[in-house]
C-alpha cells in the first residue's frame, strides 16, 4: 500500500478535508494560513465558550447536590433580560393595569343627579314669611341651563380655559406629565395645562389636593366622564361649579356680583371678564388688580380670534366693562340682624336631628321653623321701642315658648346675627329663681298660706335684707313671693329639708338643663357640691331660654316639652327631611313626647300664686283682661349695691316669655336718667308689649282650674295650716286635727323637719291611722307628738 493510502486510513475524512482546504504552495499559503488561524481562532472561543456552560452548569450541578436549596448562578445575558422584563412591568404594566381597573371602577354619575350648592330657606310657623337664608360654605350655586348662556360667552371660557375643548379626549397627556413633573419636585406652582373636562372633576369630585394619585383619579374620570357625558353637558356643569372670585361659585352668582345682570343679558366684553377671572379669581380681583385682569381679559379676546370664533374688528371694537364695586353688592349671604342668631340654633337642630351638611349645602331646602311671625316681630320691636332711647351698652334677651309643644315661637339673643347670643348666656337670674322655691315648698306639703318674719336674717356673717327695706312683718309664702321678700324666701330655705338641694331638683324638673354649654359641671351646685342657701335668691347661672322653657312647664301643669326650632324640611324636589307634625304625618328624628315632671296640683298653686304679680309690678297686667302669671328678677353687681342683671319672667296658658336686660361686661345698669333698673322697670315693659303683640287676637284663655288662691297677706286656714286653723270645720271626709296642750317636760326637743312627701290632692284624702305617737310639726323646726 502507498504511503498516501495509509493516510488517509490513520487520518481519516476530516484530516482530508483539513488536507484540501490547506494551499499546496507556502508563498500562497499564507493568505489561506491567516483566514484559517482566524477562523480557528473564532471556533476557539466557541469552543471555549461552549466549553465555559459546560463547567458552569456542571459547577451548579454540583453546588445543587451539596446544597438543594442553593441558587444557581445566573449569566450576565440572563441577568440582563430579567432587568428589562422587570422595568417593563412596573413602568408599563402595572400602570395599565391600575389604569383599566380604576377606569372600570370609576362611578360617574348622570349629569341631571348632580347637585350643587343651593340655598336654604327658613320660613316663620306660617310657611310663607322668610325669616333666614342658609348660604352653604362655598357659596349659592344657581344652576342655569347652558342654552341661558350667550355663545360669546361660552366662547370666552373656552378661550381662556380650553381651546381644543370639543376635539380632546377630556383631558391633556402632557399637562398631566407636567404637573406630576411639578409635583414630584416640589414646586409651589404646580398644576395647569387641565382641560375643562379635568377642572370639573376636580372640583366636584376630588378637592384640590395636589398629589399624583389625585392627578391620576383626575385623569381616568375625566377621560371616562367624556366618554359618557357630551361635552354640553361638562360644559354646562362646570360654569354651574367653577368659583369666579367675590364669593360666587356657579355663572349665574357671578353675573350678579360683577354686573347686577342675569346671564343671558352678559355682553361679549363682560363675558371675557368672567372668563378671565376664573384661571385666578384672587389675583385677579378688579379692586386690586385691575390692570392684570384687564391683560387677562385681552388674553382671552385674542385667544377668541385665534379660535376663529371673533371678527379681528370686533375684537378692536369691544370696550373693557364696567365692574360695579364690592361695596354697592347687597350682603344676602349673611344674616346680620337678630334671624341670623335664629338661623344658627335652626342650623344647629338640623344637625341634631341627622340632617347631613350635604342636604343643607345641596337640597334647596324649604325649613319651616316653630318662630310665629308676629310674636317675634313684637319682641324685636319691643326690644328696640324700649331700649334704644336708653344707654348703648344695655343689651337684651326675648325667648318665647309655647308651653304646649316647646315650640320657640320668638327667639332675639341680640341686634348683632354674627354676635354673641344673650339668649344663649348663663346668667344670674335673682328673685325670678324664687318659683322654684314655691314649688320645692309645695313638694314638701308646705303650704303657701305658711307664714315667715321678714326682718333681716344673717347667715354666716352675711346680711340678707329686702330692696329699699321692704318687709311684710310675719307673711305668708304668697304674699312674701309678690312683694319679692329675700328674707322671707331665705328663711324658707332654711326650714325646708335639704332647702337649697330641694330648689335646685325642683328647677331641673321644671326645665333648667343640669348642663349649659359654658357652665362647668353640673348647673345649679357649688362647683359639684350641694348648692348654697343662696339658690333662693339666683345666684346660680341659668340661660334665657331655659327660664323660659321652666316658666312654661309650670304654665303647663307641670308637663315638659323640649323647646326646638324646626318644625318641618323639605327638599327642592318635595321630598320631606323632617315633620315633627301630627302623629300620622311625623317623618325623620322625632322630640321626646312631653314629661310630666311636677304634679299638676303643685304646678297650678304655683301658678296661683304668680298671677297678681304683673299688675304689682307697676301695673304690667297684659291687655284685654287676659290672665297671667309673671315674676321679675334683680341680681347685685357684686357689694357695690348697683344692679347688674334685670328680669322679668311671665306666662299665659299658649305662651312663655323671659325677658333679660344687662350689658356684656359686667358694670351697673341705668336707665337714660340715671336711674337704677330693676325687673319690674324695663324688662316688664319689653316683656308687656311683646305678650300683648304675640296674643292680639286670640282667644283670652284661663288657666287650669285650681282652688281659688288666698287673699294676699292673710293665712290660708287650709286644713294643713296648724298655725291657723280654719273658721268652720272641713268637710266631714277631712276631720279636724284636735292639738291636746301638753306638759312642757314632755315636749321633745326640736327635730329636724321630715323629708319631702308626695303632695296630697286638694282636698287631701285622710291618711290610714298611724300607729301612736305621730309628730306633728307645729312651726318649721319644732315638732310635738300627738297621741294616735
Amino acid at each position: 500500500m502507498s504511503s498516501f493510502g495509509r493516510w488517509r486510513k490513520r487520518g481519516g475524512p476530516r484530516r482530508d478535508r483539513q488536507r484540501k482546504a490547506s494551499a499546496p504552495y507556502a508563498s500562497v499559503a499564507g493568505w489561506n494560513e491567516r483566514v484559517t488561524t482566524s477562523a480557528s481562532k473564532r471556533t476557539t472561543r466557541f469552543t471555549n465558550s461552549r466549553r465555559a456552560a459546560r463547567v458552569l452548569r456542571a459547577k451548579n450541578r454540583a453546588a445543587q447536590v451539596a446544597d438543594p436549596n442553593a441558587r444557581p448562578r445566573r449569566s450576565r445575558g440572563q441577568r440582563f433580560r430579567r432587568l428589562v422584563l422587570a422595568l417593563f412591568i412596573i413602568f408599563v404594566v402595572v400602570p395599565s393595569v391600575l389604569f383599566v381597573l380604576a377606569y372600570w371602577s370609576a362611578e360617574i354619575p348622570d349629569p341631571d343627579s348632580m347637585q350643587t350648592n343651593q340655598i336654604a330657606t327658613i320660613l316663620a310657623s306660617d310657611g310663607t314669611t322668610v325669616v333666614a337664608k342658609v348660604i352653604p360654605p362655598e357659596g349659592n350655586r344657581i344652576p342655569v341651563p347652558l342654552s341661558d348662556v350667550p355663545q360669546q360667552v361660552r366662547n370666552a371660557v373656552l378661550s381662556a380655559e380650553d381651546r381644543n375643548f370639543y376635539t380632546n379626549p377630556g383631558y391633556s397627556t402632557s399637562g398631566f406629565l407636567r404637573a406630576a413633573r411639578d409635583n414630584l419636585l416640589g414646586r409651589d406652582d404646580a398644576g395647569g395645562g387641565s382641560t375643562i373636562t379635568q377642572q370639573y372633576v376636580k372640583n366636584a369630585f376630588l378637592g384640590s389636593e395636589r398629589t399624583p394619585t389625585r392627578k391620576m383619579r383626575e385623569l381616568v374620570i375625566a377621560a371616562k366622564m367624556a366618554r359618557q357625558w357630551s361635552k354640553d353637558d361638562i360644559l354646562a356643569a362646570y360654569l354651574n361649579t367653577i368659583y369666579y372670585g367675590r364669593g360666587t361659585y356657579g355663572i349665574e352668582a357671578a353675573a350678579k356680583a360683577y354686573f347686577d345682570k342675569p346671564v343671558p343679558s352678559l355682553s361679549l366684553a363682560e363675558g371675557a371678564v368672567l372668563a378671565a377671572v376664573v384661571r385666578s379669581p384672587s389675583i385677579l380681583a378688579p379692586e386690586t388688580h385691575l390692570t392684570e385682569l384687564k391683560d387677562r381679559w385681552k388674553y382671552v379676546l385674542n385667544g377668541m380670534v385665534e379660535m376663529g370664533v371673533l371678527a379681528p374688528g370686533d375684537r378692536d371694537a369691544t370696550a373693557f366693562p364696567s365692574i360695579i364695586p364690592l361695596t354697592a353688592l347687597p350682603d344676602e349671604n349673611v344674616a346680620r340682624g337678630p334671624e341670623g342668631l335664629i338661623r344658627a340654633q335652626v342650623v344647629r337642630e338640623l344637625r341634631d336631628s341627622g340632617i347631613s351638611e350635604q342636604e343643607l349645602n345641596s337640597g334647596a331646602l324649604q325649613i319651616t321653623s316653630t318662630i310665629d311671625a308676629r310674636a317675634q316681630q313684637s319682641a324685636v320691636s319691643a326690644v328696640h321701642d324700649r331700649l334704644d332711647p336708653q344707654p348703648p351698652q344695655l343689651r337684651s334677651a326675648v325667648v318665647s315658648i309655647d308651653p304646649r309643644s316647646g315650640a320657640v315661637r320668638a327667639y332675639y339673643g341680640g341686634n348683632d346675627g354674627l354676635g354673641f347670643d344673650f339668649a344663649q348666656a348663663p346668667l344670674q337670674t335673682g328673685s325670678a329663681f324664687k318659683v322654684f322655691a314655691v314649688i320645692a315648698a309645695l313638694q314638701q306639703n308646705i303650704p303657701l298660706s305658711r307664714t315667715f318674719d321678714s326682718s333681716p336674717v344673717v347667715d354666716r356673717g352675711t346680711t340678707i335684707t329686702n330692696v329699699d327695706g321692704e318687709s311684710c312683718g310675719n307673711c305668708s309664702i304668697a304674699e312674701a313671693l309678690k312683694r319679692s321678700l329675700n328674707t322671707s324666701f331665705y328663711r324658707l330655705t332654711t326650714s325646708m329639708f335639704d332647702g337649697p338641694q330641694a330648689i335646685a331638683d325642683a328647677a331641673h324638673q321644671a326645665g333648667i338643663p343640669e348642663h349649659i354649654p359654658g357652665v362647668a359641671g353640673i348647673t345649679l351646685t357649688e362647683d359639684g357640691a350641694p348648692p348654697y342657701n343662696g339658690i333662693v335668691l339666683g345666684q346660680y347661672q341659668v340661660r334665657p331660654i331655659d327660664m323660659a322653657s321652666a316658666y312654661a312647664t309650670i304654665a303647663n301643669s307641670g308637663v315638659y316639652h323640649q323647646p326646638y326650632f324646626v318644625q318641618r324640611v323639605v327638599t327642592g324636589d318635595g321630598r320631606v327631611l323632617l315633620d315633627r307634625g301630627a302623629p300620622e304625618e311625623r317623618v325623620g328624628k322625632q322630640l321626646p313626647p312631653g314629661q310630666h315632671r311636677i304634679p299638676a296640683a303643685i304646678a297650678d298653686k304655683t301658678t296661683q300664686a304668680m298671677t297678681p304679680i304683673a299688675g304689682y309690678s307697676n301695673g304690667h297686667n297684659l291687655s284685654e283682661g287676659r290672665p297671667s302669671a309673671a315674676k321679675t328678677g334683680t341680681t347685685q353687681l357684686g357689694e357695690t349695691q348697683q344692679n347688674k342683671d334685670a328680669w322679668t319672667i311671665g306666662f299665659t296658658p299658649s305662651l312663655s316669655t323671659a325677658v333679660w336686660i344687662g350689658t356684656e361686661q359686667p358694670q351697673p345698669i341705668h336707665t337714660a336718667r340715671g336711674g337704677d333698673i330693676y325687673g319690674s322697670g324695663l324688662p316688664a315693659d319689653i316683656w308687656k308689649q311683646t305678650m300683648d303683640g304675640a296674643l292680639e287676637g286670640s282667644p283670652v284663655e284661663q288657666f287650669a282650674g285650681t282652688p281659688t288662691a288666698p287673699e294676699v297677706g292673710k293665712p290660708s286656714g287650709g286644713p294643713y295650716d296648724i298655725l291657723n286653723p280654719p273658721k268652720s270645720p272641713p268637710p266631714p271626709q277631712a276631720p279636724v286635727i284636735v292639738i291636746p296642750p301638753a306638759p312642757a317636760t314632755t315636749a321633745p326637743a326640736p327635730a329636724p323637719a321630715p323629708p319631702p312627701a308626695p303632695p296630697a290632692p286638694e282636698p287631701p284624702a285622710p291618711p290610714a291611722p298611724p300607729p301612736p305617737p305621730t309628730q306633728i310639726e307645729i312651726f318649721p323646726g319644732l315638732s310635738i307628738p300627738v297621741p294616735g
